[in-house]
């Protein structure tokens, strides 16, 4: 089945995609595509493989392994899923995009990647607000924090995480926000017409976030002086501060990765000229990057998540009982 010329011809000629071939006055996907394409399908179905193992080396390693069973695991463990429904959802949607244009059934596939866009990275950040407001108890209120935060109360963070962001996703399609053809550039209308709800499922929470690690590095400074007299104070001091690092480390990776993506739509209404479709697409790749690399930064922090994976990927957990193994 071919598709019209005029279909892709804005985004073919602006970009030169490399998938697709001049034919008389006209751009027409290619039926031997080029090595160029090819090795753009084999690098984004990589990213894809990637972050989909990854992130299941991190649920599998939460879930198995006993010593993992702690509040703030379970939050990583809730991140890791939104990661890996990006990995099995978001990519192979985002891939079609980019390697067709969106040119089969645009309608469809427009809205429910932009529902499943905005459902997972919203999602994503609500758990990692989530994360910081349980560092903040365990850095700020050290005393009090098995107390308030327990399995219930991470449960409901949990599920309040997921249902705004279900409901945000959903209802962008019964606004019928994504409605915009491939003629019309669906991906620029559909990032133009959800602006406000950006506001509130992106700045609004990095601001709240940037506050409370803000609050916790000055709470955290002025404990270091206090307690290191001590030496378990020392022990813990040391421990709280790796894990709030470890987890601000992931938040900056994930503000890095989402900022330049938001602030394009952000500003694509204030602006006279249309931003290229290539250049919004390489922004959209670098957000989904960020759930291919929050595994690796938890490998490298945590000696114990490093041990988990080994044990995962040696298949040791196949031939014996390791949940109760002390994970270096």
């Amino acid at each position: 089945m071919e598709p019209e010329s005029t279909d892709n011809s804005i985004y073919v000629v602006n970009g030169m995609h490399p998938c697709y071939k001049s034919h008389n006055t006209s751009y027409i996907f290619a039926s031997n595509p080029s090595i160029i394409c090819l090795l753009l399908c084999i690098f984004l179905g990589s990213l894809s493989v990637v972050t989909i193992c990854g992130n299941l080396l991190v649920i599998i390693s939460v879930i198995y392994f006993k010593q993992l069973h702690i509040p703030t695991n379970y939050l990583i463990l809730s991140l890791a899923v939104a990661d890996l429904l990006v990995g099995l959802l978001v990519f192979p949607f985002s891939m079609a995009f980019t390697v067709t244009s969106c040119w089969y059934y645009e309608g469809l596939l427009c809205k429910v990647r932009g529902s499943f866009d905005v459902t997972l990275s919203t999602a994503s950040i609500l758990n990692l607000c989530c994360i910081s407001i349980d560092r903040y108890y365990a850095v700020c209120q050290p005393l009090s924090y098995k107390r308030r935060i327990n399995d219930c109360v991470i449960g409901v963070m949990i599920f309040v995480s997921w249902g705004v962001s279900a409901l945000i996703g959903i209802g962008i399609i019964i606004a019928g926000f994504n409605q915009g053809k491939c003629e019309e550039s669906c991906l620029i209308d559909a990032l133009i017409s959800t602006t406000l709800a950006c506001i509130f499922s992106f700045y609004i929470p990095v601001i709240i976030m940037l506050c409370i690690y803000l609050k916790i590095f000055l709470v955290a400074q002025r404990q270091a002086r206090s307690i290191q007299s001590t030496k378990y104070g020392a022990t813990v001091s040391k421990m709280e501060k790796k894990a709030t690092k470890t987890l601000a480390v992931v938040m900056g990776v994930f503000i890095l990765c989402w900022t330049p993506y938001f602030l394009c739509i952000i500003f694509q209404p204030v602006t006279r000229d249309q931003t290229p479709v290539a250049v919004v697409e390489t922004l959209n790749w670098l957000t989904l990057s960020n759930s291919m690399l929050n595994p690796f930064i938890y490998a490298f922090f945590y000696s114990w998540f490093r041990s988990a994976f080994k044990l995962i990927i040696s298949g040791k957990i196949f031939q014996g009982d390791y949940t109760n193994s002390k994970l270096l």
